[in-house]
């Protein structure tokens, strides 16, 4: 095996209880052999942490999240860069870029990349970036300025928000590029003359922490009000989730049905949701849980009778990959309600191990949902075929043998 060299990991921010496949990645990585520092452009928010957080052994450096706010950190980055080999081809690159995007966020982006590389944690050989949108902006620029060499995994956001000009500059730019989903692999390709450094890579899941569970769920059918169908959903509270039309959905149930919902994750739009289900008349049968631990969530997938997720794609392009908590609750045999949007097809087949009817159709959503209830042993086969695919076709050790295999072939080309 070639000698691996220290991997400088950028990330938008660490640790974020929503970016669970991100973790799960790194600590592969780690168990793999390789030596990673991540550099996190925000500081976490989160109160709470997975417990994927505390076995992952890697240092974590903060940039300055607003220039303002560390005003001396930033000058001494400018002030080094200048004697920087790549600071000419830098500032050539970054006035290419600011007439394409002109915005506070492009300073921004240049400041970090300068303090980064001023600072250069750990005597870094290899920079890769966590999404290709704002992180390898940073990422990017500190390989300009270093002749670092770098590489980059997309995901969702990043890829279906970032125009397509700045995507072609930067898959020509990175040694390669992994995304999670064949749309994203796809669309990238199209963007690229080097076709070849586009590499689709599922995230899987870690089969280990997420078990075999063997236990009957109970055969309720919504026809008894003591004993209501549970419907579970995890995710932000954002546009793309889709949760207005989820919503509305529920509503729609006929009046004879006995269902509870609950709602696992944080976000913006949680006010509005809220005053929603008020007005559809559905409040008084759904309990907002906020953001939870992976633990807790397992123990609610367990629980739960449906999983339902109304992926959508946003005014803005904003949609998921394969949102990894699909994968998740198909692991623990619980039947999946989804859309037909992005990535989802790729782990989902409709009527063979979960449901799929179209985005932004609250009337089919509801077909689906009605249907599910009624008959627990359609939820059965359904969730016995989900776990099976999942099993076969999900494990991350895929992934992280993949990973391995591109980053080694760099340390055998240097060597």
């Amino acid at each position: 095996m070639p000698q691996r060299r220290k991997i400088l990991v950028v990330l938008k921010g660490y640790p974020r209880l929503s970016e669970t496949f991100i973790a799960q990645e790194l600590l592969g990585l780690e168990r793999a052999g390789f030596d990673l520092t991540l550099i996190s452009m925000r500081r976490p928010t989160d109160k709470k942490r997975h417990p994927v957080h505390d076995e992952i052994k890697a240092r974590v450096v903060y940039l300055p999240e607003y220039l303002h706010e560390e005003p001396i950190r930033v000058l001494k980055g400018v002030v080094s860069g200048f004697r920087m080999p790549g600071f000419k081809a830098l500032v050539k690159r970054f006035l290419k870029d600011l007439p394409r995007d002109v915005s506070r966020n492009r300073f921004r982006r240049l400041g970090q990349a300068l303090v980064l590389a001023r600072e250069w944690p750990d005597k870094g050989t290899w920079l890769h970036a966590h999404f290709i949108h704002t992180p390898a902006s940073v990422t990017e620029y500190a390989s300009i300025l270093t002749g670092v060499p770098w590489t980059c995994s997309a995901h969702a956001k990043d890829i279906w928000t970032s125009p397509d000009w700045e995507l072609n500059e930067k898959l020509g730019s990175a040694r390669w590029t992994v995304t999670c989903t064949k749309s994203g692999y796809e669309h990238m390709r199209t963007l690229t003359e080097r076709k070849e450094a586009v590499h689709l890579s599922y995230h899987g899941l870690d089969l280990a922490r997420f078990g075999h569970f063997a236990e009957q769920r109970p055969c309720r059918d919504g026809s008894n009000p003591a004993d209501p169908v549970s419907i579970l959903s995890v995710g932000r509270a954002v546009e793309k989730k889709g949760y207005d039309t989820l919503l509305q959905a529920l509503a729609r149930l006929p009046a004879d049905l006995h269902w509870r919902f609950e709602h696992i994750g944080g976000g913006d739009e949680l006010p509005r949701l809220k005053a929603l289900a008020t007005t559809l008349g559905v409040a008084d049968r759904i309990t907002w849980k906020g953001a939870l631990a992976q633990d807790d969530v397992l123990d609610h997938y367990r629980r739960s009778d449906i999983f339902a997720l109304a992926c959508r794609i946003a005014a803005n392009g904003d949609r998921d990959g394969l949102p990894n908590v699909l994968v998740e609750a198909s692991s623990q045999r619980l039947p999946c309600i989804s859309t037909s949007v992005s990535g989802v097809p790729e782990l989902l087949v409709d009527g063979e191990n979960g449901l799929l009817v179209p985005p932004e159709d609250p009337v089919a959503l509801a077909v689906a949902l009605e249907a599910a209830i009624r008959d627990p042993k359609l939820r059965r086969t359904l969730g016995d075929s989900a776990e099976q695919r999942v099993r076969a076709h999900f494990d991350h050790h895929a992934s992280i043998e993949q990973l391995s295999r591109l980053f080694d072939s760099e340390w055998q080309r240097a060597s």
